[in-house]
């Protein structure tokens, strides 16, 4: 057992191989009763020894078949969420600090899933590592402001503002720990990324933390204040209630509103019913448009995507497997309206030429990976690049041999990768194993704790990492072979770019 201090009583962790571990800690007062919907409040004060060796609970969640097939479950959720989780190698000295937000498309995952385990981050570079919950779904995002005379005023980031009371928690608390909290680094993926991406606009969060890296994600899926209320309409709607008593949501059963999550707002393709809005207040404007506006000047960043992402959500995608020509060019229309056939000449003849299969499933698949992923978070690094030189960019292109490798170098195969977590039994089947996945493994997490330590990627075991600008464009591959390469799919990058103008 270990003890540390805190500003709100002590807590008893557990010693493992040389690691303190914290978990469990609560950095806000449980979002129940009155606090549903409601902005985080500070933890409450304990008397003697809190015990810390469990974690807690994880944010009330539905299944869902992603989660179901990386073994990625939380068993053990609930509306009391507010929980974070430590690894250090000391509660003593000043070490890097490692913030990990995890995804889930805002509505699945916790910090305490075994894939996040931090004592292989926190043993192998000497950080600390902290794994957070927040509110997920309709508990997280549901904005009542606008809905006139219900008395349910929450903004509809209640889930950000959640993230920003666990990093003031780091801020105030993780010198008791062996951290610094004047080097601090978040780090996340997909809806983890896309939650830093706001972190990055949000004025609460300013000087919270000083390195960020985002993993398959960036700051193009936000929604209007109208398109939030919209939601909150329908739920309304589906309780039977008047916008005047919207405050009596606080009193419907935890497990009703989660049903009313997914039969009123089930998530479809693209369509996600629960993310950041930009509101005015808490998110002013477009994170883009405050880091263009150098609000976010001196923040180190490390972004990248993986070379397939879009083929981990292909089987939920009926039909996508028997496209034809009729069927992409629709598809293409949607992305591009009145340049579809533009957009898939510029596709095939730039995957011709690198070799690259251009059936009209694999260049859909190239396409919508494109406009999700890889170019919103180039997107990003260019913008904070033509202000704040320390930018780097990655492409991770190691293949999942999962289904007879139909998955690719597919969304979430990058995260076993950065935690290390490569031997669970699952990830076994998803990223593969032996001596290719453990070095890989091992290069990535080097890379990410440089980073951490230093704000580049740069070690000894990659070639050069020259940082990003848009005059070059260097990225890292990271994969079978670790390279680096100007300007990848610079035609499709460039096919974009036109058409946005």
């Amino acid at each position: 057992m270990t003890i540390a201090s805190t500003s709100y009583g002590r807590l008893r962790g557990d010693l493992s191989d040389g690691l303190r571990i914290f978990r469990g800690v609560p950095f806000a007062k449980p979002p129940v009763g009155a606090l549903r919907f409601a902005a985080p409040e500070p933890p409450a004060c304990w008397d003697g020894v809190r015990e810390a060796t469990a974690f807690g609970h994880g944010a009330l969640q539905a299944e869902s078949p992603v989660s179901q097939a990386l073994a990625m479950e939380v068993p053990d959720t609930d509306e009391d969420c507010l929980y974070l989780n430590i690894w250090t190698p000391g509660v003593e000295g000043r070490r890097p600090v490692m913030v990990w937000i995890h995804g889930g498309a805002f509505v699945i995952g916790s910090g305490s899933q075994d894939l996040y385990n931090g004592a292989g981050v926190a043993a192998r570079g000497d950080v600390v590592v902290v794994t957070i919950n927040y509110r997920l779904g309709i508990f997280g995002f549901l904005r009542g402001q606008d809905i006139g005379g219900g008395g349910l005023n929450s903004t509809g980031n209640e889930a950000i503002l959640d993230q920003v009371a666990a990093l003031r928690w780091v801020r105030e608390e993780i010198g008791n720990f062996g951290g610094d909290p004047a080097n601090v680094t978040v780090f996340g993926e997909s809806a983890g990324a896309l939650s830093i991406a706001t972190l990055l606009g949000m004025p609460s969060a300013r000087d919270l933390f000083q390195k960020a890296v985002l993993q398959s994600g960036s700051a193009n899926l936000v929604q209007t204040p109208e398109a939030a209320t919209d939601v909150t309409r329908k739920i309304l709607e589906h309780f039977n209630l008047t916008p005047e008593r919207a405050a009596e949501l606080r009193d419907v059963p935890a497990a009703a509103l989660l049903e009313a999550q997914t039969t009123v707002t089930p998530r479809s393709g693209a369509g996600m019913a629960y993310m950041p809005v930009v509101d005015g207040e808490t998110l002013p404007r477009s994170s883009f448009e405050a880091v263009a506006a150098a609000e976010t000047a001196g923040i180190a960043i490390l972004a990248g995507t993986c070379a397939d992402e879009m083929k981990l959500f292909a089987f939920m995608d009926p039909g996508v497997f028997q496209l034809d020509e009729d069927g992409l060019t629709a598809r293409a229309e949607a992305f591009a309206p009145g340049r579809g056939a533009d957009v898939i000449a510029t596709y095939r003849a730039a995957r011709e030429a690198r070799g690259e299969p251009v059936t009209p499933f694999e260049t859909y698949q190239a396409m919508v990976t494109d406009v999700a992923m890889r170019f919103p978070v180039n997107r990003l690094a260019e913008l904070q690049a033509s202000h704040t030189p320390a930018v780097f960019t990655y492409l991770f292109t190691h293949k999942s041999p999962s289904l007879g490798g139909a998955l690719g170098a597919c969304h979430a195969i990058d995260l076993p990768f950065v935690f290390g977590t490569y031997e669970l039994s699952a990830m076994k089947t998803f990223a593969g194993e032996g001596e290719e996945v453990a070095l890989l493994s091992s290069r990535v997490m080097d890379a990410w704790l440089a980073f951490a330590k230093t704000g580049s990627p740069a070690h000894e075991g990659l070639p050069v990492w020259p940082a990003y600008d848009a005059s070059r464009r260097a990225t890292m591959l990271l994969g079978p072979e670790c390279l680096v390469v100007d300007a990848p799919m610079e035609a499709e990058r460039a096919f974009w770019d036109r058409t946005a103008e």
